[in-house]
């Protein structure tokens, strides 16, 4: 992982990129019999911001890679369409589906508030906040990061968890990668990010930040899923049925071991 954070820190970023379904796949001349407008074309266009390793980040090649990527190739696949990936900030995420792209996966939570705006698959993955400290922080329960300066990636869960902590100043930026560098730096007491993230952070800052479980800070576990238009109950539904063909066919466990080990 530490390849791929490397590269994340160049500030190596790609605006789109296209890419096939796999060697050998039909898939750019395949129609699929699905009652979505979203997949007429024979095309899926995916939102993501590759600022959250282990999930999306800046691949060797220069484009985004990932768990998440990888996953919804394998979707794609599965659906018989081509994929284009269009790496954007994360707060853009929801509001481009439907006008610059037709779905996102970003490690993105389910929440009530992003329900008002879209649809979301099945979840695909649990997660938890972490929080990050120096490595001589003192910071260990909830109630020590009251009255802190914390940081966190705009729009994530971090972002809404530190709005409703006591007296804290929230710094946001659009790359989590951003924050950690403030942390590192002395410029915040901590920094709230996923637990995968939180792990791929520490592991490159070693010696200088920690990785705190978030069940000590009393945080809960949420599922990440593909956010999807609101209202395309087809694409839903055959999204929904690629990812369940993708658990027990054992490819998600391939991408699990690929990504998160």
């Amino acid at each position: 992982m530490k390849k791929y954070f490397s590269l994340l820190l160049a500030g190596v970023l790609t605006a789109s990129v296209l890419t096939g379904c796999g060697a050998g796949s039909n898939a750019s001349s395949a129609k699929v019999d699905i009652n979505s407008k979203t997949l007429s074309d024979g095309v899926l266009t995916v939102g993501t911001n590759a600022e959250f390793p282990p999930f999306e980040y800046v691949g060797d090649d220069g484009q985004p890679d990932g768990f998440d990527i990888a996953l919804i190739k394998a979707v794609a696949e599965n659906l018989g369409v081509e994929v284009v990936v269009e790496n954007m900030e994360f707060d853009s995420l929801v509001s481009s589906i439907g006008s610059k792209t037709d779905v996102a996966i970003a490690g993105m939570t389910v929440t009530d508030e992003r329900k008002q705006s879209v649809d979301f698959s099945t979840p695909y993955y649990s997660a938890m906040q972490h929080v990050l400290v120096p490595a001589d922080s003192a910071i260990s329960t909830y109630d020590d990061l009251k009255g802190k300066t914390l940081g966190c990636q705009l729009g994530t869960t971090g972002d809404f968890l530190i709005e409703d902590i006591e007296g804290a100043t929230n710094q946001q930026y659009n790359k989590a990668v951003d924050a950690v560098n403030d942390l590192v730096n002395g410029r915040l007491d901590a920094v709230i990010v996923d637990s995968n993230p939180a792990g791929v952070f520490a592991s490159n800052f070693q010696g200088q930040i920690k990785d705190l479980n978030g069940e000590d800070f009393g945080f809960e576990i949420e599922e990440y899923a593909i956010a999807l238009p609101k209202g395309d109950t087809a694409l839903k539904e055959a999204i929904d049925v690629a990812i369940t063909t993708i658990k027990e066919d054992g490819t998600f466990d391939k991408l699990v071991d690929e990504y998160m080990k």
